[in-house]
């Protein structure tokens, strides 16, 4: 049996009406392609019809797969689970309202092809409402390159392309499913970005919403963290441990000396109460710092998991990717 060379994730949530004309344009569109693929519909608790639909299509067509959620979990873990099931040495990830332009898929496989490990979307030309969706999506874009250092136009572009092995490697929660870019940079993966068509809707009504923006800077958080101290906590919580510390003691040693050789009171004085609650707060932190080690340690090595990854072994024994 041949490998299957390409799989295309869609998370779907009440998007009855643009189903069938996106599968007919998806279909044509891999055709050309010449590869051969599999399409993966995730339902996300869809009320609208969408399953039904979806069902009708995978009986007409063998190359399709759905996957139905017992309820509503959210885009990031209709991703999460189509990339689980993906077989495809390339994994293509895309929105299901048919505002990503299935044609583009060619354009991303170049990158691939090229020897990038990820290929990112960019709606050079978006179509959407200028207050409500365009300039809070500029303002997060900004936001997220400079906090992750990884400067890209469009993080929330779904259109994506990805060899396996990324696909494969991703953790995703919450509302992560537009860090993957950020996320996968760790594996120390070979990224470009390239512009994309985008459309208007044609049917069904947006998810998105400014609601979203505050759940996404919580999440941004996360993956600060997680791409600079999740091997090593202690760096993080014990440079602010120390600090405090270091303040605190200060100040508790300047009111020593102050008592001990100008007879100074220190009754009713602010500055020994802070000095006590910044040498408090900063063995806190230090505490934490050494608490999140062991469990990074137990992390770590109760799954044999890496603090490194490996994109090729050359010599020796056979070659892996």
């Amino acid at each position: 049996m041949s490998q299957l060379q390409l799989s295309v994730v869609l998370p779907v949530f009440n998007e009855a009406g643009n189903l069938e004309p996106l599968t007919e344009d998806l279909l044509g569109a891999l055709a050309e392609i010449g590869r051969s693929f599999e399409i993966i519909f995730v339902d996300d608790g869809s009320t609208d019809g969408s399953l039904e639909v979806l069902t009708r299509l995978q009986k007409e067509h063998d190359s399709i797969l759905v996957i139905e959620f017992r309820r509503n979990f959210g885009q990031t873990a209709a991703l999460a689970a189509g990339l689980r099931c993906a077989e495809g040495e390339t994994v293509i990830t895309m929105d299901a309202d048919r505002q990503n332009d299935p044609r583009d898929i060619g354009i991303l496989l170049n990158e691939i092809d090229g020897g990038k490990d990820l290929a990112c979307g960019w709606r050079y030309d978006r179509q959407d409402g200028l207050w409500l969706r365009l300039l809070p999506s500029r303002a997060a874009n900004w936001l997220i390159s400079t906090t992750t250092d990884v400067k890209l136009h469009d993080y929330g572009c779904t259109l994506k392309a990805m060899r396996k092995e990324v696909a494969k490697n991703l953790r995703l929660y919450g509302e992560m499913h537009r860090f993957i870019p950020a996320i996968a940079s760790w594996y120390g993966v070979r990224m470009s970005e390239v512009k994309v068509r985008h459309h208007a809707r044609t049917a069904g009504v947006s998810k998105y919403g400014l609601s979203r923006t505050f759940r996404v800077l919580l999440d941004l958080l996360t993956v600060k963290f997680l791409m600079g101290y999740s091997a090593r906590p202690i760096q993080l919580f014990g440079s602010i441990g120390l600090a405090c510390t270091l303040a605190g003691g200060s100040v508790l040693v300047w009111l020593f000396v102050e008592r001990m050789f100008f007879g100074m009171a220190l009754a009713g004085r602010p500055a020994v109460l802070a000095g006590i609650v910044l040498t408090l707060v900063g063995l806190q932190f230090i505490t934490v710092g050494l608490l999140a080690e062991l469990q990074a340690r137990t992390y770590h090595e109760s799954q044999d998991k890496p603090i490194y990854e490996i994109r090729h072994t050359y010599g020796g024994r056979e070659s892996q990717t």
